[in-house]
């Protein structure tokens, strides 16, 4: 009897742990934009230029809490020259990027312009400083080309 009572503690304790464990996935999951979000973030942003115009969207992006961020994402949209028109971080705003390198040494936004140019949308890998974590990560960005500018969002991985 003592033998069984101990069974069904264990197995209560077992049951238990099990649903905390699944109860605490989605909430991890959910921290993180995915792939997909991302990608349909930028489709978001391009469909909206086509309907108000580049200048209105842009605008829009550069405000913080706006409709193109959401968790780690963030839209982003530069100049066919390498120079950021929009982003999460207003410092980044203007600036011309064309010499940026990651930390690894790889010119992303020249990689980048080449990616656009050659095939009009893509996937890019290269390292980037985390707005959430404030560390430095591994990121993929989706880019396409519309209308003269590149419009991206990442996921860090």
């Amino acid at each position: 009897m003592i033998a069984s009572s101990y069974r069904l503690r264990f197995l209560n304790f077992c049951l238990i742990s099990f649903v905390l464990v699944l109860m605490s996935l989605p909430v991890h999951a959910a921290e993180h934009g995915t792939a997909n979000e991302a990608k349909a973030l930028v489709q978001k942003a391009i469909d909206a230029m086509k309907k108000n115009g580049v200048d209105t969207i842009v605008a829009e992006i550069n405000k913080r809490d706006g409709q193109y961020q959401d968790r780690d994402l963030y839209v982003v949209v530069y100049d066919m020259k390498g120079k950021n028109i929009a982003h999460l971080n207003p410092k980044m705003v203007g600036k011309d990027m064309i010499d940026l390198t990651d930390v690894d040494g790889k010119f992303f936004i020249r990689e980048r312009l080449e990616l656009v140019k050659a095939k009009g949308k893509g996937w890019q890998d290269y390292k980037f400083v985390n707005p959430s974590t404030k560390q430095i990560e591994p990121k993929s960005m989706y880019i396409e080309k519309y209308e003269g500018v590149i419009v991206g969002c990442g996921i860090y991985k």
